[in-house]
């Protein structure tokens, strides 16, 4: 009987998976989040006795807050994302093994940041925790994406988090935030990099494919932090503070990946890889043009602003 296409694919990545499995964990170096923040600033909060929270505790900008907010929403929904991942990659042999290393990886991320922005009073308190709860009741749902798709996918959003929480650190100029958020953002990229490698092979073992997952991910991708109460205004927010900016999508995430495949120098690919390798060509033609008109239309505006101060 012939195997299902997944699970063939899934079996000839299989060496893949246990290969890079195995070097990340060489790579990946042991931390712990209590010793990233600075506990010495934590005092209670009004029911304990203590002070409730004010916007003039916090540190870090009105901009820095949102960010920070988007970056640690984004990390709570992990039980949801761990359902995911391990619907597409299943729980057997390597694979299995990466799913659950992964997931106690990304746990310490959402647990360092809380206990930061907590013990700082950086955020407000309460309406992050009504947002957690909005955001984790709804739940991340990837559409029951095929594998293929699901390795392109992640491979963009975890570059795309890592410099999110990287440029939010910097953004805070707060140096204890910028040490947690970039060694957040150092595995962020080690995880990217495993999903790079396996796009690599898969690249190779099924490249019409792979090719079209690829470009579906380009055109339609969305950060899993669009359930977020308000995320459209926020991202706003953000990409006018250029923490993360079309522009940082266009040059900083998709093409680095892009060139890594080397996606436009691939030969022998079918009709459906040449003709989703088109359709990547224009959208990332249209996606250029819009940055530009992005970054002109935010200087005009910072212009303005800065004339009417």
């Amino acid at each position: 009987m012939a195997l299902e296409p997944t699970t063939r694919l899934m079996l000839d990545l299989e060496s893949t998976v246990e290969e890079n499995l195995n070097r990340h964990l060489v790579s990946a170096k042991e931390w712990m989040p209590h010793e990233y923040v600075p506990w010495s600033e934590g005092r209670n909060f009004a029911d304990l006795g203590g002070e409730a929270w004010d916007p003039e505790q916090s540190k870090v900008s009105p901009i820095a807050r949102t960010s920070l907010e988007v970056n640690l929403l984004t990390e709570d929904n992990l039980p949801s994302y761990h359902r995911e991942i391990e619907r597409a990659f299943g729980r057997d042999g390597a694979w299995g093994t990466w799913v659950h290393r992964w997931t106690a990886e990304e746990g310490r991320h959402g647990i360092a940041i809380r206990d930061y922005l907590l013990v700082t009073r950086a955020v407000d308190p309460v309406e992050l925790e009504r947002a957690r709860m909005q955001v984790m009741q709804t739940g991340y749902d990837s559409g029951d994406k095929p594998l293929l798709h699901v390795m392109a996918y992640v491979s963009f959003q975890e570059l795309a988090t890592r410099l999110s929480h990287r440029n939010t650190g910097k953004y805070t100029e707060d140096p204890f935030c910028e040490k947690l958020l970039a060694r957040v953002a150092t595995d962020e990229n080690l995880h990217m990099v495993f999903y790079r490698n396996l796009v690599t092979a898969s690249l190779q073992l099924q490249p019409d494919e792979m090719m079209r997952a690829i470009t579906d991910e380009v055109v339609g991708f969305a950060m899993p932090g669009h359930i977020i109460p308000s995320f459209v205004r926020k991202a706003a927010l953000i990409a006018k503070a250029g923490i993360y900016d079309l522009r940082i999508h266009h040059d900083d995430v998709i093409w680095p990946l892009l060139r890594h495949w080397k996606v436009f120098e691939l030969e022998g690919l079918g009709e459906v890889g040449e003709t989703a390798r088109d359709e990547l060509a224009k959208f990332l033609e249209n996606l250029e043009a819009q940055a530009s008109r992005f970054e002109d239309r935010r200087a005009a505006m910072l212009e303005r602003e800065a004339s009417r101060r």
